[in-house]
């Protein structure tokens, strides 16, 4: 029961700290210059259908890659990922890391009717 608990607390405090999504800031930000969109899903998601311009990089290796492709932290970061969840995270280590202007955009299906014509 103890270890239950103990999950479920872990579970619910790990939730709290993705990011809230804002699509509407998210479209807003892809308009201004040097804005970087990234899909931080898997690589066979990716493979499976992506939005226009999104750099791959799965969110367990966002602290890793993300120098190379935004050395600028003041840069518009755009995540998306399947519901948000995993971008939410990505989007938490990237403010960790100091970066000031990241946002989660929440899912790729309701992204993707969006940016049609982008």
């Amino acid at each position: 029961m103890r270890t239950l608990l103990l999950s479920l607390s872990l579970s619910l405090s790990l939730a709290a700290h993705a990011g809230e999504i804002d699509q509407p800031a998210a479209l807003a930000a892809l308009k201004e210059p040097g804005a970087i969109m990234i899909d931080v899903r898997t690589a066979e998601e990716f493979a499976g259908g992506a939005l226009p311009g999104a750099t791959p990089i799965p969110h367990e290796r966002i602290a890793q890659r993300i120098a190379t492709l935004a050395p600028d932290k003041n840069a518009p970061i755009v995540l998306y990922c399947r519901s948000g969840r995993r971008s939410g995270i990505a989007q938490d280590r990237l403010l960790e890391l100091g970066y000031s202007n990241v946002i989660n955009a929440g899912g790729y299906e309701q992204l993707q009717p969006l940016l049609k014509d982008r």
